[in-house]
């Protein structure tokens, strides 16, 4: 708990040092149910990024400030990363600052939207203030606006699913629990499974799949997820209904967590297909016959629901 306070402390110091609109906003951001920031966020990002994320997100409605602190975070680690780019020059593929921009896309972005002040003259991607802020109007432009498509504005600032389930992952740990000493980010058992799964965006659904290192083209859905538990260790049945049988089942309303496995039929004995939960109402899952590996919403129009299970050593 005391890194918890000590974090927590920084940030009301900073809010009091802010006032005006930027106070607002964050004190909105943490009186908001389901946006408080959780253990994870307040021992891991530095007060004035959080503060940057939070006030930004405020500029495109359905933009979470989350999606923004996650995208910080895989890009950077919040600015604190020392690798080629963050703070001068470029990285391999000609991005640079916090945010890791291509210039032309930033110079774009600023020439359209011009930025609030607080940053630099002109406007730098190196700079924290306006590589988060123009990160933002990005995002708003590609789709999450009013959030219409989140995974998909994630995708075009970074064009891999892989990306976008990380980011959807981190996510959801800066966010999860009460963010007040109850931390709910994923296992390192969930991660190894997210991660393994993530490998395997792209490969071809096939009927009763184990997967390449079994000469399978492909998976099906619950060979998916036995193969991404299986690399950290948990040994899950083979299909879909014994592993929702197999549990242990989360009671009904409990939030879930990335990792949870996600599955849809009837309980009671009709279980028909199984998915990896990764975050941001998204999951990774072999969907059906002629389709691939693919990131996806977890609950859709239509949906048969059944519940989730929450693997474990």
């Amino acid at each position: 708990m005391g890194k918890i306070a000590a974090a927590l402390l920084a940030l009301l110091v900073l809010i009091a040092v802010l006032g005006g609109a930027g106070a607002g906003s964050i004190l909105s951001a943490f009186g908001s149910s389901g946006t408080q920031p959780s253990a994870d966020a307040l021992t891991d990002i530095p007060p004035d990024y959080l503060a940057l994320y939070m006030d930004a997100a405020g500029t495109c409605p359905g933009l979470q400030w989350s999606v923004l602190a996650a995208i910080g975070k895989v890009e950077s680690d919040h600015g604190r990363s020392p690798l080629p780019g963050v703070h001068s020059g470029t990285n391999e593929a000609g991005a640079r600052g916090p945010m890791q921009f291509l210039l032309a896309t930033f110079k774009e972005v600023v020439t359209k939207h011009p930025l609030p002040q607080g940053g630099a003259t002109p406007p730098s991607p190196y700079n924290a203030h306006d590589a988060v802020y123009a990160a933002a109007t990005y995002l708003c432009d590609s789709g999450a606006r009013n959030g219409k498509n989140i995974p998909g504005a994630i995708k075009t600032y970074n064009h891999a699913d892989w990306y976008v389930s990380d980011v959807l992952t981190q996510a959801e740990a800066y966010t999860s629990g009460s963010g007040f000493g109850t931390d709910t980010a994923p296992t390192t058992a969930a991660r190894q499974a997210i991660n393994y799964a993530q490998g395997q965006l792209g490969l071809p659904y096939e009927w009763a799949g184990n997967g390449p290192a079994t000469g399978d083209s492909g998976f099906d859905c619950s060979g998916l997820t036995k193969a991404a538990y299986a690399t950290a260790g948990i040994t899950l049945p083979r299909t879909a209904q014994t592993q929702f049988d197999a549990g242990p089942q989360l009671p009904t309303g409990q939030q879930l967590k990335p990792g949870d496995l996600v599955f849809y039929g009837n309980p009671d004995g009709g279980i028909h297909h199984v998915g990896l939960y990764i975050g941001g109402g998204q999951m990774i899952d072999a969907p059906r016959p002629g389709k691939t590996i693919r990131i996806e919403p977890y609950r859709y129009r239509g949906d048969d629901y059944a519940g989730a299970t929450r693997p474990s050593m």
